[in-house]
């Protein structure tokens, strides 16, 4: 149980400081909504590791306390809404047989910017974030698939310090 625990804090950690490194570099692109989503490597690592459930509390407590603070109240909002979409994403696709990291991850940027769309239009009262949404889908899959691919390596890291 101890150890179990403190690999929570290790993944809440770690994502809550990705979350900050990622807080402190500018994008070179000015659209909102397009970011890396480095705290993401962390989250998809831990569905690997520690188990789909434990990647989704590692997920909203590094959401609630990167967004409370990086982001503000409204951000905490669009942060949630792609966090609980995307979650549920990836694990659909975690769960089919021949899946891999790289495309739960992508699936994972993909639904998280989709998730934010729709809490962009509830908050704006209307669609003219809309003409995001191809932007925001190349953004997604380009992100998730680095993502992907750095999880990927570090997951093979870690098998290979368990044998």
């Amino acid at each position: 149980m101890a150890k179990k625990t403190a690999y929570y804090g290790i993944f809440a950690a770690l994502a809550i400081l990705m979350g900050y490194v990622e807080a402190v570099i500018p994008m070179p692109v000015p659209i909102p909504g397009i970011k890396i989503g480095l705290s993401n490597i962390v989250v998809v690592l831990c569905m690997y590791v520690m188990g789909t459930k434990e990647a989704f509390y590692i997920s909203i407590v590094r959401v609630v306390i990167s967004a409370l603070l990086f982001r503000g109240f409204v951000g905490l909002w669009y942060s949630l809404s792609g966090a609980f979409l995307s979650y549920g994403a990836m694990l659909a696709v975690h769960r089919l047989k021949d899946a891999s990291i790289i495309g739960v991850s992508v699936t994972g940027g993909v639904f998280h910017n989709i998730g934010q769309i729709i809490v962009a239009c509830i908050i704006l009262g209307r669609n003219v974030v809309l003409y995001l949404i191809p932007i925001l889908m190349v953004s997604g899959v380009a992100a998730g698939f680095a993502i992907g691919l750095v999880s990927k390596y570090c997951l093979n890291y870690l098998e290979k310090k368990r044998e």
